[in-house]
C-alpha cells in the first residue's frame, strides 16, 4: 500500500471493505469502521496486519483484548507496542480503569460506530525484528452472533473475517467446566463460519491460524495444566471441527481476575466483582498466532 497511490483523490478505501468514501468521512458509510484505519495504514506505508478476536457474548473478549493491548504497551515479556492514534488507547484504558475500581467493563454495544478500535505497531525487542501493524476491534459478542445466524447482517465482521492474517476465539472454561453445552455449539458455528468464510474449496483445510482461548480458566484451574485435553472432554464438538477442516490451531488457558466477590444490583440480580486482577496466560495465544504469520 503505499501512499502516493491516493495523492490527490477525494476518496479512500475503507480499510476493512474496500468502499470508497470521501476523505473527510469519519466512518464508512458501508460497514462503520473508521476511517482512521486507512489514514494510518498509509501512514505507515504497508498493509496492516488484523487479528481478529470473536466469540460468545460474555466470554470476556473485551477484558482479554484490554488486557493483552495494555500488557504490550507495557512491554511484557520480549514485546513493544506502540498505539497508532490515541483512539487505539481508548479501549485498555477502559478496561484497566473499570478493573482498578473492581468493576467489569459494562458490554460492548451491539452498533458498529460504538466499537472500540485498535491500531497497534507490535514487534520483539530485538534488532531487525519483524514489525507487526496490528489492527483488532473490539467487537459485540451480540453482534457475532447475529452474523453466524443470519451472514451480512454484520458485514463488517464478514470483510474483517476475510481479511485477517489470524484469529482468536474465546471459548468460556468455567461454563464448559461446570457441564454447559452452550460454550461447545456456539464455539462449533464460530468455526464452521470461518471455515466458509476463509477456505476457497471445500476439501482445503483452512491455513489461518486460530487460537482458541479458555477463557475464565480460574472458574476451572485443570484446564491450564492440559488446555487440549480439557477441550477434548469438555469441548469436543469444537476439537473434531478443527481436526477436521483447520491445519493450524492450538488451544490456550487463560484468565484475568485471581479473585471475585459477588453482589446484588437494584434488580437483585447476582453481580459478580474482580477482587484481584492475576493475569495467567495472556499473551500466549497472541505470541502463537504472531509465530505462525512469521513463517
Amino acid at each position: 500500500m503505499s501512499t502516493s497511490t491516493y495523492s490527490g483523490s477525494t476518496t479512500l478505501p475503507c480499510l476493512i471493505c474496500e468502499t470508497q468514501n470521501q476523505t473527510d468521512a469519519v466512518v464508512c458509510g458501508n460497514c462503520g469502521a473508521p476511517m482512521a484505519l486507512i489514514q494510518e495504514a498509509l501512514a505507515q506505508d504497508r498493509d496492516p496486519c488484523i487479528i481478529t478476536v470473536i466469540g460468545d457474548s460474555n466470554v470476556g473478549k473485551t477484558v482479554y483484548l484490554g488486557m493483552l493491548l495494555d500488557m504490550l504497551s507495557k512491554r511484557a515479556e520480549d514485546f513493544e507496542a506502540v498505539p497508532k492514534g490515541a483512539y487505539s488507547v481508548n479501549l485498555q484504558h477502559n478496561v484497566i480503569s473499570y478493573l482498578s475500581a473492581r468493576q467489569f467493563p459494562p458490554k460492548t454495544a451491539m452498533e458498529v460506530d460504538e466499537w472500540h478500535w485498535t491500531y497497534y505497531q507490535a514487534s520483539r525487542r530485538k534488532r531487525g525484528a519483524r514489525i507487526y501493524d496490528l489492527v483488532m476491534p473490539d467487537m459485540a459478542g451480540e453482534a457475532i452472533a447475529a452474523e453466524v445466524a443470519s451472514p451480512q447482517t454484520f458485514t463488517v465482521i464478514r470483510s474483517l473475517l476475510e481479511k485477517s492474517a489470524g484469529a482468536m476465539l474465546l471459548v468460556d472454561a468455567g461454563l464448559a467446566g461446570a457441564g454447559s453445552p452452550q460454550p461447545d455449539f456456539f464455539a462449533l458455528k464460530l468455526m464452521s463460519y470461518l471455515d466458509g468464510v476463509l477456505v476457497t474449496k471445500r476439501e482445503q483445510r483452512m491455513s489461518t491460524p486460530v487460537a482458541v482461548i479458555l477463557s475464565k480458566a480460574d472458574y476451572s484451574p485443570e484446564c491450564f495444566d492440559d488446555p487440549h485435553g480439557f477441550a477434548k472432554t469438555n469441548l469436543n464438538r469444537l476439537c473434531n471441527m478443527c481436526e477436521a477442516r483447520f491445519e493450524s490451531y492450538e488451544f490456550f488457558a487463560t484468565s484475568v481476575v485471581g479473585a471475585l466477590g459477588y453482589g446484588t444490583d437494584e434488580s437483585e440480580n447476582v453481580i459478580p466483582y474482580p477482587l484481584h486482577v492475576a493475569p495467567r496466560g495472556i499473551l500466549e495465544p497472541f505470541e502463537w498466532v504472531l509465530s505462525k504469520l512469521g513463517r
